[in-house]
């Protein structure tokens, strides 16, 4: 990995940065120049992004995958009943059970969280499969106390299983990559949804998987259920993504199955594979690192850039290289072990810098020393804490790119974009620094009072927006839509017009 050049230039003595010595402040405004992406980058990538976008929905297909996700329309308001759903996230397990009452817009939910172990993240599939069946028995039995579960009706789950999936119907996905560190042998290329009702019907679990869906498909219906302005759906955490409604008409790669070409059909985009080419995005020697040693390397290049699994090591590289670069002076004398352990940063770590209040930032003081065992002094400190606010708003920034693409694709003028994930919800300034980009991307002056595109805090979209389009997928058996039934899977929701029908 190279060393950042330092500049040798007068460095601007501007408010609490008046006592950092010279070769820092160099390196500070070197780290700016790295790691700033300005109003005309960010036209270059959105032009390039709203091209993606379309090229995934063609024939030939592109870098972004852009799924359909048969999650037909938006929610009515009308839905009811009880459903169960399931989150496999990056992290954690999150079981459901949701009820919908006859109240448009209201619902009530019950939940347990289940950490999942690292080494089942790069084990064997069935023990994948049964760690989350266990669970989904262990919330039941919690749940419905003084129940024998053989005896409960068997119930209606939405899966959310957010990672880059085809699907020829609801209830039917098949993996094409794993993202977020998994990486499970002999699971890509297989249809999840059977691996995962083969390990439910081993441990004796009532339960239907109806719906197969992505935590951004959930937090677009979700929030679409209580703000009928939404109309994309965003996730900021541990990875990233988009999704929205498009028409069948405007999407090429569907032609075959003759599809009513208004017919609203979510788009699941895994945009995080955007720029795969290296074409566009302001990658550092930090980033190409990470990508290199990275279970895929070339694979989610954006991802790697904006979410939060990343920001944490991003940070510590840069670190390392400034402490091992002679010129800097960055923690003279001491071990910096603690900082060698690859991905031992998460995103809270930078989180913690930036909400740090006091101007000698003894809160970073005290992170340092009891996290890493270094000491640092006030200029270090002030480094530390500029580094952080950089990588931080350069996420917010690219982020935004991706929100302005999608809106310029659709030619919405006007809308609210639901957003959900740790990222969004708990890094500091994120959102402000979104909703800057968007307006700088937009040209929105200061004469507009509200922004005409908002990024918003969404519902609950891997919970309650797996339990809706659980709920819209059996409305749609009722009517008799789904039609047909699949060589693998009965009573698949298939389109009628699908070959299979």
């Amino acid at each position: 990995m190279h060393h950042l050049s330092v500049a040798r230039r007068t460095p601007s003595r501007r408010g609490s940065m008046h006592d950092v010595p010279k070769e820092l402040m160099d390196t500070i405004h070197e780290l700016e120049k790295l790691f700033s992406v300005d109003i005309n980058k960010m036209h270059v990538i959105v032009n390039r992004f709203v091209s993606e976008l379309e090229k995934g929905l063609s024939k030939e297909g592109g870098s972004i995958p852009m799924n359909p996700t048969w999650v037909i329309g938006y929610p009515t308001g009308d839905e009811c009943g009880t459903y169960l759903a399931l989150d496999m996230g990056g992290t954690n397990l999150r079981v459901c059970e949701v009820e919908l009452p006859e109240e448009k817009g209201q619902f009530e939910i019950y939940q347990s969280k289940y950490r999942l172990p690292d080494e089942i993240k790069v084990g064997d599939s069935d023990q994948l499969w049964d760690y989350m069946a266990e669970c989904v028995k262990q919330f039941l039995i919690a749940n419905h106390e003084g129940q024998d579960l053989s005896e409960l009706p068997e119930m209606p789950l939405g899966f959310t299983f957010s990672y880059p999936c085809t699907q020829n119907a609801i209830d039917h996905g098949i993996l094409q990559r794993w993202t977020k560190g998994f990486d499970i042998d002999n699971v890509e290329g297989r249809d999840v949804v059977p691996l995962f009702e083969d390990a439910l019907q081993r441990k004796g679990v009532p339960v239907k998987i109806v719906a197969l869906i992505n935590d951004t498909t959930g937090t677009l219906i979700a929030s679409a259920y209580t703000d009928d302005t939404t109309r994309v759906g965003c996730i900021f955490g541990t990875g990233c993504n988009a999704a929205y409604m498009e028409e069948a008409g405007c999407i090429p790669k569907l032609e075959h199955m003759k599809l009513d070409p208004k017919l609203p059909i979510a788009i699941n985009c895994e945009w995080g594979a955007f720029d795969n080419e290296k074409l566009v995005l302001p990658r550092t020697t930090y980033d190409a690192h990470i990508d290199k040693t990275s279970p895929r390397p070339g694979q989610q290049l954006f991802e790697k850039m904006v979410a939060g699994l990343y920001l944490g090591e991003i940070f510590r590289l840069v670190l390392v290289d400034l402490h091992n670069n002679a010129d800097v002076h960055l923690f003279q004398g001491q071990d910096i072990f603690g900082l060698k352990l690859e991905f031992s940063l998460d995103a809270s770590f930078l989180s913690d810098i930036e909400n740090d209040p006091w101007e000698n930032l003894m809160e970073v003081q005290s992170i340092f020393e009891n996290k890493l065992k270094i000491s640092t002094t006030e200029p270090e400190r002030k480094l530390i804490r500029r580094l952080a606010e950089l990588i931080g708003t350069r996420a917010a920034r690219l982020s935004a790119c991706g929100v302005a693409a999608i809106c310029k694709k659709k030619g919405y003028t006007s809308c609210h974009v639901g957003a959900d994930g740790s990222v969004f919800n708990k890094y500091p300034h994120f959102q402000e620094r979104q909703a800057q980009a968007l307006r700088e991307i937009f040209n929105w002056g200061p004469e507009i009072k509200n922004d005409p595109i908002q990024v918003v805090p969404a519902e609950d979209g891997s919970g309650v927006g797996a339990a809706l389009i659980a709920a819209l997928t059996l409305n749609r058996i009722k009517q008799g839509i789904h039609a047909g039934v699949n060589v693998k899977r009965k009573n698949s929701l298939i389109p009628p017009t699908h070959p299979c029908w």
